[in-house]
């Protein structure tokens, strides 16, 4: 009997998160196929599914970062519905079945994502939200979102979650690459990831791209989705937010430079690689002392 669809774990380092989101996943009434692309990972986390038959394990020898393993994964896949998914995500009953219906809702619908919450139950940022351009971007990276109330079109935030939930599935710009699930037929239509991204960045271009093609893409808040935001972790902040940075440029340059004068996109980036070069003096520093407190002693409680 052929799967109704394939799940594409992506893993790097997840611990014993990986072990229960499959597990939530075997859960489910549908027949599920699952795939767990593992990028060299190092903490055992492959380990912890052993006994599960119904799981097939592809390992790279290198991390070849989110967007190369999800083609990958996509690769061997079979099924006609295709979930893309961290490995820190656990499913409650009825969830995939619910996102599965409203992606069967119409003919133009292409990406359906869920509700991802914290572990107090409060709803995630990056479930859903619109595209951050770069004037949006400069509105977060400053905080002017503050003033939406007053300035709401100038001052606009592309973080939805502060909005109040909706009372059904509604069309949005992006969700979280945390959680997707697309059409196969749509992905044969706007094509696979793009593998130009290593982490950060490559959800939202594809995003882009279904809506360049007319695809609809759907938020459902029924679909609740326990998201431990992180728990994919094996590498430094400092690592994490160098490829978020450079994700992000080749985002801009990729969608937005044609709309921006010369000067301007020049300021743009600028100011992107102004604002890693205090992350990573912070990060740096937060080291320095660290080490220190070890030297002398002091955990800092």
């Amino acid at each position: 009997m052929n799967s109704v669809l394939s799940a594409i774990i992506v893993n790097y380092n997840a611990g014993t998160f990986l072990r229960s989101c499959v597990e939530s996943l075997l859960a489910c009434p549908l027949d599920i196929e699952v795939i767990v692309v593992d990028n060299a990972s190092s903490d055992g986390s492959l380990e912890g599914l052993q006994g599960l038959s119904q799981v097939s394990v592809i390992s790279n020898s290198t991390n070849v970062g989110f967007a190369a393993a999800c083609n990958i994964g996509l690769q061997a896949a079979s099924a006609p519905f295709l979930l893309f998914l961290n490995p820190d995500c656990i499913f409650q009953r009825g969830t995939i079945a619910t996102l599965l219906a409203e992606l069967q809702s119409g003919d133009r619908v292409g990406m359906v994502g869920g509700l991802l919450v914290n572990e107090d139950g409060s709803e995630q940022a990056g479930g859903r939200r619109a595209i951050p351009t770069p004037w949006r971007s400069f509105v977060r990276a400053f905080r002017l979102h503050r003033f939406a109330h007053r300035w709401p079109k100038l001052f606009y935030d592309f973080y939805l979650h502060r909005q109040p939930l909706p009372h059904g599935p509604v069309e949005v710009e992006a969700i979280s690459g945390a959680c997707m699930l697309v059409k196969r037929e749509v992905v044969e239509n706007v094509g696979i990831w793009d593998e130009g991204y290593f982490l950060h960045c490559e959800d939202l271009d594809w995003c882009m791209r279904f809506r360049q093609k007319g695809w609809k893409i759907l938020f459902v808040p029924s679909a609740r989705i326990d998201h431990a935001k992180g728990g994919c972790s094996g590498s430094s902040r400092l690592f994490v937010e160098w490829h978020k940075h450079k994700g992000m440029m080749r985002f801009y340059r990729k969608f937005f430079k044609h709309q921006y004068p010369g000067v301007l996109f020049w300021l743009v980036l600028i100011g992107v690689w102004l604002r890693f070069s205090v992350i990573a003096v912070f990060y740096t520093w937060q080291g320095v002392l660290r080490k220190l407190n070890m030297v002398t002693g002091n955990d800092g409680g």
